[in-house]
């Protein structure tokens, strides 16, 4: 199934799942309504559905709004980068709501514009950048395992988050891996375990970090492979344990920033001044904030020869 319609289903199942819900954001019932992303949604019994102008601060504000009055709600959004008029409300506003507890759920559901060409307006992919600032849950979901974590456990849940969707993955093949581990409720997902290298991926970089590991397969190399789906700092001690036991890490983050949540992991491999650690990171520029296709590839003969690997 492709990524997107897989979490259009998701959200269908859990949205059917309370008596009374409101979603609402730019085109959500009309359209493409959003990629599919929000597709049929409409149709569910209890569902309340509003097409909205682009007003973000407005909206983000409207969600916190029925949070405090007990009624749960989704604005779904069409692009991250619009978060940034909602800034006010996620940092002020949210300290206020959060300190009385609500019974309710509000859930932003942002899609990230990272598959290229999209413009000036589309230069921030990473979303631990607006987590930091709000202080508040975040999440990326880059696959099947992911999805089904993610939106089964918190999209619903009281109080506030904020999830994350990969533009650049809406047509592809949702990524399944046989057997999975959950780590706590930071949502650290080990898909394969390795004896010569720990890879660690970041943001929506599960699909290289996919790619580098079978690649070292081939060359009869054996890693281990984790997914960070968290935007705010997670635990990083599942993965330095199992990077002590091959002793090589790759860090894999995708992001446009300079610090971002791999940043706690690299700093904690650091401390331990044993392991062999290379980082793979997107390189910022001048042109980085301009039009351009958003390729990100590893190159496993870098990998090979940084961390000194034995083919």
């Amino acid at each position: 199934m492709k990524y997107i319609s897989y979490l259009n289903q998701l959200f269908r199942e859990e949205i059917s799942k309370l008596d009374a819900f409101v979603l609402y954001g730019q085109n959500v019932s009309t359209g493409s309504c959003l990629g599919g992303l929000t597709r049929d949604l409409d149709k569910i019994k209890g569902c309340n559905v509003f097409n909205t102008p682009n007003t973000e601060n407005t909206l983000v504000g409207m969600g916190f709004g029925l949070l405090l009055s007990g009624t749960s709600s989704a604005f779904f959004m069409k692009q991250q980068d619009f978060l940034l008029l909602g800034v006010d409300h996620l940092r002020n506003t949210y300290n206020f709501v959060r300190q009385q507890m609500p019974s309710a759920s509000f859930t932003i559901v942002n899609v990230t514009m990272d598959a290229g060409y999209e413009g000036i307006q589309s230069s921030l992919n990473n979303l631990s950048d607006f987590c930091a600032i709000a202080s508040c849950e975040g999440y990326t979901i880059s696959s099947k395992q992911e999805a089904v974590s993610i939106i089964k456990q918190v999209f619903i849940k009281p109080g506030f988050r904020i999830i994350s969707a990969s533009q650049r993955l809406f047509g592809t093949e949702i990524l399944e891996f046989q057997g999975q581990t959950i780590e706590g409720n930071e949502l650290i997902t080990k898909y394969r375990q390795g004896s010569d290298v720990t890879i660690a991926c970041f943001n929506f970089s599960l699909p290289q970090g996919e790619k580098l590991h079978n690649e070292l397969n081939r060359l009869g190399i054996s890693g281990s492979l984790y997914s960070i789906s968290a935007a705010h700092p997670a635990n990083p001690k599942v993965i330095i344990e199992d990077a002590e036991k091959t002793g090589r890490l790759v860090i894999i983050d995708d992001s446009k920033c300079c610090i971002s949540v791999s940043s706690q992991l690299e700093i904690e491999a650091l401390k331990t001044r044993m392991l062999a650690i290379y980082v793979i990171k997107r390189e910022v520029t001048e042109r980085s904030y301009q039009p351009l296709p958003e390729i990100f590839n590893v190159d496993v003969n870098n990998v090979v020869q940084k961390l000194n690997l034995q083919i």
